[in-house]
């Protein structure tokens, strides 16, 4: 039951990306899971793996577009907290289906709100009206606050483990990233037992982020490949 917290504060998009990637490669490594919250130097929006650029460059006029790790549709980042946790191979959640930790994550979510007496719900089925726009309309267990969606998520989940990449759309509710923040790790302490540790990433956590930053990223090969 023994978690890893890592906030890394705000980044540029490429890195941000890479980061979680490295993680995801040194979960088996690490051996426990980890929470990480993060920010950005500069609005921008990623979009997921499988989407065509040409699209999400025509939806949104935010800039850099950056190809997530994981699947998913276009998500905006200006003024969204973003999250990611990844799970070693072996972990509980490893082990799940896609759609129940994707209910999971966002019911964690549910829980940490509520905490703070900001009710939400998870969304009972899809209901889509822009397709490829992640909070454009809603896809079934994301999170709504009075009928409108404030946080989606997407993984990738293979031999290396499980990595979530979420985005919570602050509802119009006066509760500060910080104290949001702190409600996550309390439900995981008082709902699954989590103890929590802070992560200091090592060298090789930090150099193959880099290395992803700069050669994959950042690069339009990469971004803009169809």
């Amino acid at each position: 039951m023994h978690w890893l917290r890592l906030n890394s504060g705000a980044g540029l998009p490429a890195y941000n990306m890479a980061l979680d990637e490295a993680l995801l490669a040194h979960a088996a490594r690490l051996g426990r899971p980890v929470l990480r919250f993060y920010g950005w130097t500069e609005p921008a929006a990623t979009f997921g793996y499988f989407q065509k650029f040409a699209e999400v460059a025509q939806a949104t006029p935010l800039r850099p577009l950056v190809r997530r790790p994981t699947g998913g549709g276009m998500v905006p980042h200006a003024a969204d907290w973003t999250y990611s946790v990844t799970f070693p191979p072996g972990h509980a959640w490893h082990a799940l289906a896609a759609e129940e930790s994707y209910r999971r994550i966002h019911d964690w979510l549910r829980q940490a709100f509520a905490a703070w007496n900001v009710e939400t719900e998870l969304a009972p089925s899809a209901v889509k009206t822009r397709p490829g726009q992640c909070f454009a309309g809603h896809e079934k267990s994301d999170l709504l606050w009075h009928g409108q969606k404030i946080a989606g998520a997407a993984q990738r989940r293979n031999r290396l483990g499980l990595l979530i990449q979420g985005s919570v759309q602050p509802p119009g509710v006066p509760l500060p990233r910080r104290d949001f923040e702190a409600a996550l790790c309390a439900v995981a302490r008082e709902q699954a037992g989590a103890i929590w540790s802070e992560l200091t990433p090592d060298a090789g956590l930090r150099q193959q982020a880099e290395r992803l930053a700069a050669e994959k990223y950042s690069q339009p090969a990469y971004n803009q490949k169809a």
